[in-house]
């Protein structure tokens, strides 16, 4: 509450309440209500300090007059507990002939002359109840508001950290969400997205931003009014704040061209948008569902020759003329990570010459391969090189008619490298699995997913041997093992929960566990009827030995 409030609430011995309480609640954004109710437990507070603590003293401000009425309440109960707030119906009744039992009996208590300590105490509870009610207004004000622009005034800057003033709330833009090379001074108006509400106990936290992503989204959609009616669509954004951004667009109306609309006439629109994010150069991408073209789209100005998808590692390879190597990258690589980041892919670049170097590399490698597995001449390992076949798996199960299709290839050369083929792979698997014996590795871990005898040598050689070892693994781990590129994190998640599957499969279902509870309740009557018919043979074999003894 302001000084000047504070002061008239002194100043009047809170006499005059009512103007107070308006003036408190008009100032500060609350309702009248919540004001008087923290005036009255302000007084309530004061009127236990005089009349002691233990008592019930309750106060209560007329909403009209401003009159303050205080009394002493206590409840009527069939036995005490604290003779201070409560007392018998017997003895409630010789006060009040009709009390029942619950009642509070209103015991008024004299008109209270405020001394300087007890309207300095009601002062503070009213001040600190009127500050938790406007906490809570504000609370209840922004925390739907959570991804909107806000204009404000800046009110101070602690080391660095900019508190803004809303009107009727303060936030705080922290200094990792300013824009690089701004600096703000007291009393400067400033624009910043909502991107946090939090309730703390010092209140609420209202958190402001002009480094985020969506900052720009919102200004281009204050800006544009296409973005706003929903005709263009933003699909992604990436910014390097203060420096470079790329916002990816898609319009709805294939009438309506998005890149040009967020331009705008002469780039009336874009420039609006940079001038506030300090001269933030500003890409905009027509987006397309064709993954290809869209990473194509987001490397712009660099000019890309071939795109190399791989869906299995979410990852690209983009070729880019050795001229264009450097524009493609970007300073410190940030044209290539901000394309990265609009995508969603991980993107690599190559220029031409590394393209071919690698694949000339890549070609080499696989004939040198098919010609030490299939005992074949370099002529036939290029052609099956050339045709696309990569692993001996390919050669040994593909349709012979693919075989056949390769130039220079008949029948009889296409099944004898399918036979030299199947062999290989059964005199393969056999060392492998004997070297999986010999490290002890359990045959269960061949019926996991993905698994193979290969990646079973490998898990063996790590220590991991049974279900249970690979049970314990996590996901990193297990494709650290056997090497990042053999299986993604889905394939080694799925791996992991099928080995872990036995340790539920001994846990019994509820009406499992009722049956089993039952039949060891039923054995256990067993038992007890067992014992007993046992005890009753016992007793009747002495009673027997005893009448034999009395008729001898």
């Amino acid at each position: 509450m302001s000084e000047n409030m504070e002061t008239t609430a002194t100043d009047t011995g809170l006499a005059d309440l009512i103007q107070v309480a308006d003036a408190v609640a008009r100032e500060k954004g609350i309702e009248r209500e919540e004001v008087l109710e923290a005036m009255e437990m302000a007084i309530q507070k004061a009127g236990r300090s005089k009349y002691g603590h233990e008592f019930d003293i309750r106060a209560e401000v007329n909403r009209e007059t401003g009159e303050i009425q205080l009394a002493r309440y206590i409840e009527v109960v069939e036995e005490v507990e604290n003779e201070a707030t409560q007392l018998t119906l017997e003895a409630a009744q010789q006060t009040k002939s009709d009390a029942q039992l619950g009642e509070f009996l209103v015991d008024p208590l004299p008109p209270m002359d405020f001394g300087r300590i007890a309207a300095q105490t009601a002062k503070q509870v009213i001040v600190q109840r009127v500050r938790e009610a406007e906490r809570a207004r504000q609370y209840k004000e922004y925390k739907d508001r959570v991804g909107e622009i806000v204009n404000g005034v800046v009110k101070r800057v602690e080391f660095g950290n900019v508190i803004v003033d809303l009107g009727r709330g303060e936030a705080i833009i922290r200094r990792e969400e300013l824009l690089g090379r701004e600096t703000f001074r007291r009393t400067d108006r400033v624009r910043a997205y909502i991107y946090d509400v939090r309730e703390e106990t010092r209140g609420p936290q209202i958190f402001l931003s002009r480094a985020h992503p969506q900052f720009m989204a919102k200004l281009f959609a204050q800006e544009v009014p296409e973005i706003y009616d929903g005709i263009i669509e933003i699909k992604s954004v990436a910014r390097d704040p203060g420096s470079r951004a790329k916002i990816s667009v898609h319009s709805n109306d294939s009438s309506i061209d998005p890149v040009g609309a967020c331009v705008g006439m002469r780039g009336s629109r874009v420039q609006a948008v940079v001038s506030e994010l300090q001269g933030e150069k500003i890409d905009i991408i027509p987006w397309s569902p064709d993954t290809a073209t869209f990473v194509v789209n987001a490397l712009a100005p660099a000019e890309v020759i071939k795109v190399v998808i791989d869906e299995d590692t979410h990852r690209i390879e983009m070729v880019v003329p050795d001229d264009q190597l450097s524009l493609a990258i970007g300073r410190r690589g940030q044209n290539v990570r901000l394309a990265s980041i609009l995508t969603g892919w991980d993107i690599d670049i190559l220029t031409e010459a590394e393209e071919s170097e690698r694949r000339q590399e890549e070609f080499h490698t696989l004939s040198q391969m098919f010609m030490e597995t299939l005992d074949v001449d370099d002529v036939i390992a290029h052609l099956l090189v050339t045709e696309g076949f990569s692993t001996v798996e390919e050669v040994a199960f593909v349709p012979e008619s693919n075989l056949f299709e390769i130039e220079g290839f008949d029948e009889s050369i296409a099944e004898e490298l399918r036979e030299r083929a199947r062999n290989y792979l059964k005199e393969r698997d056999e060392k492998l699995n004997k070297k999986r014996n010999e490290f002890g590795v359990s045959d269960e871990l061949l019926e996991m997913p993905h698994m193979t005898l290969e990646y079973l040598v490998t898990l063996g050689e790590a220590g991991v041997k049974s279900l249970d070892d690979l049970g314990d693994l996590a996901s990193d781990e297990l494709r650290e093992i056997l090497g990042v590129t053999k299986l993604n994190e889905e394939q080694a998640n799925e791996t992991i929960m099928g080995a872990r599957a036995h340790w539920f499969d001994d846990e019994p279902e509820p009406e499992e566990e009722a049956a089993q509870e039952g039949d060891a309740e039923g054995d256990a009557d067993e038992s007890a009827v067992t014992e007993a018919e046992e005890t009753t043979a016992e007793k009747t074999e002495t009673t027997e030995d005893a009448g034999k003894k009395d008729a001898d």
